[in-house]
């Protein structure tokens, strides 16, 4: 079985006033997104890629993991959703890990105990809290939202659904403040 592992990276982070996009914004000496994409690159997948779409950040993408660019990026989380989900079907994966570029306490033990589960749809729970990074098999592609903000969390509030208990913080940062909480917690 062919899992992917899929980071979505693409929005404008408009509510993160700062010098920088919140996506290039200094967490524990890095980018923050560079935080993500090694907890993902680090889990095993067969595959991986993150979407971009607002804010160049090629050189802190780890050496094999695809760049997929939504030009739709302003329309929502969802036009990222459909370029990922795209990029799967096109490369015959049977599952997909999907996880959010702004999440930076989500460890590679959380990416990787998704992409271990065995459910149509399987996502993190985190204390409890239902959050990214979420599994979903080829048989659920359809059904991910194409138009809005919603991601796929509306698959997860399903009946069927296994809930994967995680360790780690799934904040996800849209704020300086929330940047600062996240790292005087760690």
């Amino acid at each position: 079985m062919s899992v992917a592992g899929l980071v979505l990276a693409a929005g404008g982070g408009s509510r993160f006033v700062g010098p920088t996009h919140k996506l290039l914004a200094p967490y524990r000496g890095k980018p923050l997104v560079a935080t993500v994409l090694a907890a993902a690159a680090a889990a095993g997948f067969d595959e991986l890629a993150v979407v971009a779409g607002a804010v160049e950040f090629s050189a802190v993408v780890p050496p094999g993991m695809m760049v997929l660019d939504n030009p739709d990026w302003a329309t929502g989380l969802s036009s990222s959703l459909r370029v990922g989900i795209a990029w799967c079907i096109e490369q015959n994966h049977d599952a997909v890990v999907i996880g959010l570029g702004d999440t930076p306490g989500v460890p590679t033990s959380a990416w990787e105990a998704l992409r271990l589960a065995d459910a149509d749809v399987a996502v993190a729970s985190f204390g409890g809290q239902l959050r990214p990074p979420v599994r979903l098999s080829a048989a659920r592609y359809a059904e991910v939202p194409t138009e809005g903000d919603v991601g796929a969390r509306v698959l997860w509030h399903r009946p069927g659904t296994l809930e994967v208990a995680c360790e780690g913080d799934p904040s996800d940062i849209d704020t300086i403040e929330d940047l600062q909480r996240l790292e005087a917690a760690t």
